[in-house]
């Protein structure tokens, strides 16, 4: 053993509890494996670490203050920075006031930039001491912009990038009722299951406008301060007006801020000394002395503040936020006269705006650099990092947007419009299109167009790998107004002039494939880029046929920059083209009008590693023979080689329970080795290298070593060359060419054959969550590894879907993708070539054609004609569109994409609103919130206004919406007259044509974009870890990683981001299964808000953040609370996908469980019919699902007095189960047990209604009465036993008799709370995150 005597260890990264240090040479390949937080959290960590890593301390500091209330404490930690420990005191509520300081400790000055542990004698001394500092024109600037944003004076900011209500949070706006509300309705009383939703569901609840501090503050006419006063410390001169009326003139000095005596006429900047002097350092300061009323307004300011959760209120840092679809019309009038808004650009960046400019790609590439040896530097180094892809992503975007608009000038102006680049902020901008010719015997346009977009995944892909001494730029893709604009940080040297002869690529093809280059010192590099991302080094040929070997793919290059740094580009086609796809869809003979649009169908790297692990698995299966074959000749020999996995030369190998840590071919990851695989199973089975400890200690160490295989001689790698117009010369060339052509084949083969079946298959039997809407599809295709390409091939398996209701479902959400897609593609075309001031009459128009053609089927479009004519050389073809050419067009264009052809109409009939969202979502469209007609029926029925959404009706959904989805009973739900909330005031407009949209619904565009932004790896492996410590039930040490893992999302990222969502989402979960509800409920509204913010108030998995929450509060016993989440998220529901999703079952059976508990059995037996109705039309009639939820309508029908449709439901579930599970089953005969005692009391009930009527009694139903019905017989709980069925008729009474128990004792009974000993614990309602399962069957 090798370890404890290395000077500085590496840590053990990734190990199982029992770990220990590794040796410097091993661990140096182990940097991405999990935190040494592993180790450390169990306490069983070598030496090394406690020396190199002094302990984290968590103290009190007492921060002493120069003015009341004179020291303040915050709980920090020796590891933390100094500037964390400033921002903190900036933040704090009574202490916010300073922004310009430094502190001392112990009289002496404290770095800002070192951890709190340098700073000496700080634990033994916790108090610190706050300086006020002199200003600088630049700190001032920013106190005045702080000071603005904390006292509420910086009014709506119009802005490009981010949109009308970004981040917007609904989660508040959801009314709950609370637990002591005494009524005994609930939040889903008289809820119309099958009606549509209305828009209003997506818009926030009104509130009312927030306190004024002040009237106004701005910088003042006097600005800025001429040379002589500069010289003398003036900085800058403000203007306030308070809430008062009166007028003052500020002026920014290096001491402070202090009123002086200019006027509106005269410039007087010295300090007033009548009727009174007033000067602050704070500007907040000053303003309490200025106005008499500012302290009292900015508390109820601080309080209007706090009403909303503080997540749903912070500003987005480290993302974009999401911009919802539909947005209210009064967040686009609230616009308020605010001098300073057009002042900020000077605020934050000074006069000469140098302050922003930034060199973006010196800043990734000095970041990729920093040290990531221990945790501190990687939790440093990727916070930072996620820190400056957020930046660069919303410079970039800006920026993209300016060119789309024409507002910055080419460098190349003489070139063709598509070949022009631009220079805007340190960002390089060039067009997604083939603007010099590059892709023109690819596809051209098309093709440039999809290869940006599989390089900005490529680079992304490679920034995830982080491999030492390999660099990207940053890249972003955005489209914008049927724009694609692709930007990256300018890499230095790419625009130098070469010398003649001189390539201007170091690596890989220059010119196209005729010019081959390459650079000795590329080649280690790209190597292990190869070997990551399975890419076979192989040979390509030059145009004089000169043979050059090559590591990755001729289109990927690598430039040396004159930075010295290595840099790879163009990653478009980093796997190889889908050759069966090309062959078919793109033959030469085929006519140019109907082949596929380009040549750029590479395949999806998740399809890659999908098949190198089947082709592992036929490896494993083969050495599992030979060792069988062997085991008898030389037991020992063998097993000695299989335990210690790979090893190169004379590595010192460490045995950790069968794992080999050795250099060689092992890359750790989670406690695992990729040189070697687990065997758990004799046929075959793998756990992709797994150890469990546990296993481990309990099993003998022979039997360990029988289990263990050495796949260090498996390879599995793909040569992205082939089928690219590349001559191999020799026969052995040719030979091995042919080999790779053979690869590549089967790959595609094992795509069409095996994988995209098996996604059908899979959705069909229910094993996976159905998806929402076409984000959420497309998702579940790319993890699988299909292309988009391939969404007719799933739609034509899913063919007509007659027999399955399921798959027939995922045909039409297939349909409705295609088609929003083809509309895409269309508008984009159209958009391309208009002014920015046009776009709102073309959108409106082609949304028209193509949901508005049955209220017009001519539409007109709504075009400006004086507007026109200032653009005599634009073509506006838009206006000749009628939707019959658009039809005819998107039939087209979905026949030449995706290899189709639709019969029937485009837009299925009822789904004209999801298929508005889609097209939204995909073109970045905001629309104004209205109830769109889309047909002559709504139009008749309907108003011109949006059902206002008041804080005691947040959630009634109206009759009203503009969308009936067709159900299987489409004239059952006329019947049902669902509240209307209270219409607002049409908005002021003239007149309009009828048609369904018009140019002033398009209220903004948004752009769309792509980042190439890498995901934590250290956060996401203490995440796996606690996950894989609960699943070995060690919950103490799970929980203590979760912890862990948690706070590193949230250090990395920043609260409001998707990830840290996603990883609340995921921690809500686990918590709950650990029965610590109340946490979960905190982490799951937590996800909801960040979710909403960060990814859209109605994206899929807001939807299921939602389910998440609501199950959660009912298991703390908020159940009222729960069902206000549940109506919520399937209001969202309806307008993400339409009625009777296939996975609302389960949301439907569990708010009905939930009603029960409240004893709202009528309203509860409605929601188990709904959820049946449903299971019916998706499994069929005779499925065991719907068995099982015939079996829990029994239950409900008995407890509403409802006792002889309960015996026709339980017979019908009792012949179901004797059908599909035989008479013997035990199911069967649970019902049939159940049948019988249902049946005896639906006579003895009907016995004793006659005898009322011969007296003339009244006799009430519905469940008003006290107890049961006379004689109704309560079921046991699924699962229960024969002989404890016939022991409660024993104990209540003879059967057919009057039962003598109370209600709660019925219920309890029902419910699986009676003393009979039950087989299977009582069902409950399943976990949102498992709604792909489906009802579980009675065991």
């Amino acid at each position: 053993m090798a370890h404890g005597t290395d000077a500085q260890p590496q840590p053990s990264n990734g190990t199982a509890p029992d770990d220990h240090a590794t040796t410097p040479e091993s661990s140096a390949q182990l940097t991405n494996g999990s935190s040494t937080e592993v180790a450390k959290q169990n306490g069983e960590n070598g030496e090394d670490e406690e020396s190199a890593q002094q302990p984290e301390t968590v103290f009190q500091l007492t921060v002493e203050l120069p003015h009341a209330p004179g020291q303040t404490q915050i709980t920090v930690s020796t590891q933390e920075q100094v500037q964390d420990i400033r921002q903190s005191i900036v933040d704090l509520p009574h202490t916010f006031q300073y922004s310009c300081f430094h502190l001392e400790h112990k009289g002496k000055r404290v770095n800002d930039f070192i951890e709190l542990s340098e700073v000496t004698d700080i634990v033994q001394e916790p108090t610190i001491k706050l300086v006020e500092d002199p200003y600088t024109e630049a700190q001032a600037r920013m106190h005045v912009v702080r000071v603005r944003e904390l006292i509420g004076a910086a009014g709506d900011r119009p802005d490009l990038l981010m949109g009308i209500d970004a981040g917007t949070s609904l989660c508040d706006s959801v009314d709950l009722p609370g637990e002591k509300s005494s009524d005994d309705s609930t939040p889903v009383t008289n809820y119309d299951i099958q009606g549509p939703s209305a828009i209003s569901t997506l818009l926030p609840k009104p509130r009312e406008p927030a306190p004024k501090t002040v009237k106004s503050i701005s910088l003042s006419a006097w600005n800025p301060p001429p040379y002589h006063l500069r010289m003398r410390g003036h900085l800058l001169y403000l203007q306030v007006t308070t809430n008062e009326g009166e007028q003052h003139y500020v002026t920014s000095h290096v001491t402070g801020f202090y009123i002086n005596k200019s006027t509106n006429n005269k410039f007087d900047p010295t300090p007033r000394s009548s009727p009174k002097s007033f000067a602050a350092h704070s500007l907040i300061t000053l303003l309490g002395q200025l106005s008499p009323s500012f302290y009292a307004s900015f508390r109820k300011l601080q309080e209007y503040n706090g009403e909303r959760d503080p997540l749903a209120a912070y500003q987005l840092s480290n993302s974009i936020p999401a911009a919802p679809w539909l947005v209210s019309p009064s967040s686009v009038q609230q616009h308020q006269a605010d001098l300073t808004r057009t002042q900020e650009a000077f605020l934050l960046a000074g006069a000469e705006n140098a302050e922003t400019l930034r060199d973006w790609n010196e800043e990734f590439q000095s970041t990729r650099e920093l040290p990531k040896e221990t945790v501190q530097d990687r939790v440093f180094r990727e916070r930072l990092t996620s820190k400056l892809f957020a930046e660069y992503n919303e410079a970039a975007v800006r920026g993209a947007i300016l060119v789309a608009r024409g507002e910055v000038q080419p460098l190349n102006p003489t070139e063709a419009k598509d070949a022009q680049i631009f220079v805007y902020n340190n960002v390089f901008y060039s067009f997604g299109a083939d603007g010099v010719g590059t892709f023109a015997s690819d596809g051209g346009d098309e093709a440039a167009r999809v290869a940006t977009g599989k390089d900005v995944q490529g680079v992304k892909h490679v920034n995830q790998l982080d491999i030492n001494g390999l660099f990207t730029p940053g890249t972003v893709v955005v489209d914008y107004l049927g724009k694609r604009i692709v930007g990256q940080s300018i890499v230095p040297g790419i625009f130098k002039q070469r010398e003649p002869g001189e390539h201007q690529i170091d690596y890989g093809g220059v010119e196209g494939k005729d010019v081959i280059a390459t650079l000795e010192g590329f080649f280690q590099p790209f190597a292990e880029l190869s070997k990551a991302m399975r890419v076979k080094r192989h040979a390509v040929w030059d145009k004089d046929n000169k043979k050059h070997e090559l590591e990755a793919s001729v289109e990927t290059k690598g430039l040396l920059g004159t930075d010295g740094r290595k840099y790879v580009l163009d990653l478009y086609r980093v796997t190889p083209l889908d050759i069966a796809w090309l062959e078919q869809h793109r033959g030469e003979d085929q006519d140019e009008a109907k082949r596929y649009p380009h040549r750029m169908t590479v395949l999806r790297s998740e399809l890659v590693d999908s098949y190198r692990i089947v082709k592992l698995r036929e490896y494993i299966s083969k050495e599992m023979e030979k060792k069988r074959a062997s085991k008898s000749q030389d037991q020992a020999t063998d097993a000695k080689k299989l335990t210690n996995g790979t090893t190169e030369g004379d590595e010192e190998v460490e045995k950790t329970n069968g794992t080999a840590e050795g250099k060689g071919e092992v890359r750790k990851t989670n406690g695992t080795t990729e040189g070697e695989v687990d065997i758990k199973q004799p046929n075959g089975e793998l756990t992709n290298g797994e150890t469990k400890d546990e296993t481990a200690e309990k099993e003998p160490k022979e039997r360990q070593e029988q289990e263990t295989i050495d796949v260090s001689g498996f390879s599995f790698s793909l040569n992205p060359d082939v089928f690219s117009g590349q001559q191999p010369q020799t026969d052995e060339e040719k030979a091995e060419w042919d080999v790779d052509d053979a690869n590549v084949r089967a790959v595609c083969k094992y795509l069409t054959s095996e994988v995209i079946p098996r996604l059908v298959r899979e959705m069909q039997e229910g094993d996976v969550g159905f998806p929402m809407d076409g984000q959420s599809l497309i998702r579940d295709m790319h993890k699988r590894g299909i292309n988009v390409r391939y969404l007719g091939e799933i739609a034509r398996l899913c063919g007509d879907g007659d027999k399955d209701k399921r798959i027939h479902a995922l045909g039409l959400l297939c349909r409705q993708e295609m088609v929003s897609r083809a509309f895409k593609h269309f508008a984009n075309a159209q958009l391309k070539r208009l002014p920015p001031c046009f776009a709102q009459s073309c959108i409106s128009h082609l949304l028209n054609c193509l949901l508005g053609a049955e209220l017009n089927s001519k539409p007109h479009a709504d075009v400006d004609e004086e507007l026109k004519a200032m653009y005599p050389d634009v073509d506006f073809a838009f206006e000749k569109v009628t939707p019959k050419c658009l039809v005819d067009e998107l039939r087209k264009q979905i026949d030449l994409r995706y290899r189709i052809q639709l019969d029937g109409d485009l837009v299925q009939p009822g789904k004209q609103l999801q298929l508005l969202r889609e097209v939204c979502l995909k073109l970045g469209f905001q629309l104004e919130a209205t109830e769109y007609r889309f047909t002559k029926d709504m139009a008749a029925s309907q108003p011109n206004g949006l059902a206002e959404k008041k804080s005691s009706d947040s959630l009634t959904v109206p009759q009203t919406n503009g969308v009936h989805p067709q159900s299987e009973g489409g004239k059952k739900k006329k019947k049902k007259n669902v509240e209307r909330s209270p219409s607002r005031a049409p908005s002021d407009s003239p007149t309009l044509p009828h048609t369904t949209f018009h140019p002033d619904n398009v209220l903004n565009i948004v752009p769309v974009f792509k980042d190439a932004a890498p995901r934590s790896v250290l956060a996401e492996e203490a995440l796996d870890a606690g996950r894989m410590s609960i699943q070995q039930d060690q919950k103490e040490l799970g929980q203590e990683l979760l912890l862990e893992s948690l706070s590193l999302h949230e250090q990395i990222y920043g609260i409001l981001h998707p990830e840290v969502a996603r990883v609340y989402y995921a921690l809500s979960t686990l918590y709950y299964g650990l029965d610590e509800k109340s946490a979960a409920v905190e982490l799951a509204k937590k996800a909801v808000i960040v979710s909403e913010r960060t990814l859209g108030v109605d994206n899929a998995e807001t939807v299921l953040a939602y389910l998440n929450l609501s199950l959660f509060e009912h298991a703390t016993g908020n159940t009222k609370n729960a069902l206000a989440y549940v109506r919520h998220a399937l209001n969202l529901w309806k307008i993400v996908y339409g009625v009777r999703h296939p996975d609302s079952i389960t949301t439907l059976n569990n708010a009905a469980v939930m009603l029960q508990t409240l004893k709202q059995f009528h309203e509860s037996r409605l929601w188990f019919e709904a959820s049946l109705d449903i299971c019916e039309e998706v499994s069929g009639k005779h499925a065991i699902a719907t068995a099982t939820l015939l079996f829990q309508l029994a239950q409900a029908l008995a407890l509403d007095h409802d006792s002889k449709t309960a015996v026709a439901k339980m017979r019908e579930s009792y012949s179901i189960f004797k059908s599909e599970l035989g008479p013997e089953n035990q199911n069967t005969k649970e019902a049939e047990n159940w049948l019988e005692t249902l049946t005896h009391s639906a006579v003895n009930q009907a016995k004793q209604a006659n005898a009322f009527l011969q007296k003339q009694r009244l006799f009430l139903r519905g469940g008003r009465t006290p107890r049961l019905a006379t004689g109704a017989r309560p079921q046991p709980p699924a699962g229960q036993p024969a002989a404890s069925a016939t022991q409660a008729i024993g104990e209540s009474g003879r059967p057919g008799g009057m039962d003598q128990r109370s209600l709660d004792e019925l219920l309890k009974y029902i419910n699986g709370e009676s003393a009979g000993k039950q087989t299977t614990p009582k069902k409950k309602p399943a976990n949102p995150k498992r709604r792909q399962q489906r009802v579980p069957s009675v065991q």
